[in-house]
């Protein structure tokens, strides 16, 4: 009896273990990238951040948290570029009021990377130029998706040059891979080539994350009648909510 019941005990062990681990795998399994829902008046989009630029990854869900997207404008929008939103003075902002600088008071690190590339459904961080901002610190809070347009092989090769002589020459010193020769996979070639993006900000913008659901929604946006300065004529505002 008394073996018995050790045995017993010892494959209760084993089982609840088993059980234990299984939960565990489920859970982190079901946790994976964060998500965040993004509500427009066009519709629904998830975008999934990155875990390789977890400073942009990180502060992006915390906003998302306490609230602060809701109800702030896509505020610039160029057809075939971009959509543009995150400033939260856009919140309450008079119709022909200029959008663009506000934030929430700090700046993020850049966190450059040559494999988060400007395909379409790019999620990346707007910034100040260079001159005003030599480090490339990303905007706090104003993001960008890329619409974009097509690109050729050749246009690729070209823009792929340019960034290696940059590097070469030392102008270009940014990136988590600084030194190393950038060039485009064929598999990003084709991308580009077949769904399109803004190629000519790689290696310059800090891309955290894509679009997993509701490409067309960009489209949407992109199309709206703007007027000058680029805002839309009938305002485009936002929410979101984090979803995993």
């Amino acid at each position: 009896m008394k073996i018995k019941h050790i045995i017993g005990l010892i494959g209760w062990f084993f089982l609840a273990f088993g059980l234990i681990s299984a939960s565990g795998c489920s859970e982190n399994a079901k946790n994976g990238p964060r998500q965040v829902l993004i509500h427009t008046s066009f519709g629904d989009m998830v975008v999934e951040l990155s875990d390789s630029t977890p400073g942009h990854r990180d502060n992006f869900v915390q906003l998302v948290e306490s609230g602060f997207y809701d109800s702030l404008q896509f505020h610039r929008v160029i057809k075939d570029f971009m959509i543009q939103g995150g400033d939260p003075e856009s919140k309450m902002a008079a119709p022909n009021a200029r959008l663009g600088s506000g934030g929430p008071g700090y700046t993020i690190p850049q966190e450059i990377r040559s494999d988060q590339l400007h395909f379409k459904g790019a999620l990346a961080a707007a910034r100040q130029g260079d001159q005003a901002n030599p480090k490339r610190a990303s905007s706090g809070s104003q993001f960008y998706l890329v619409q974009g347009r097509s690109f050729s092989e050749a246009e690729l090769l070209g823009l792929q040059a340019r960034v290696n002589q940059d590097r070469k020459s030392g102008k270009n010193k940014f990136g988590y891979d600084e030194g190393q020769t950038f060039t485009y996979t064929p598999e990003d070639i084709a991308r580009y080539a077949t769904f399109g993006g803004t190629p000519f900000l790689d290696n310059q913008y800090t891309v955290f994350g894509y679009v997993v659901s509701g490409l067309d929604i960009v489209d949407s946006i992109a199309g709206v009648q703007t007027a000058p300065g680029d805002r839309p004529v009938v305002e485009e505002r936002m929410s979101m909510e984090l979803i995993n």
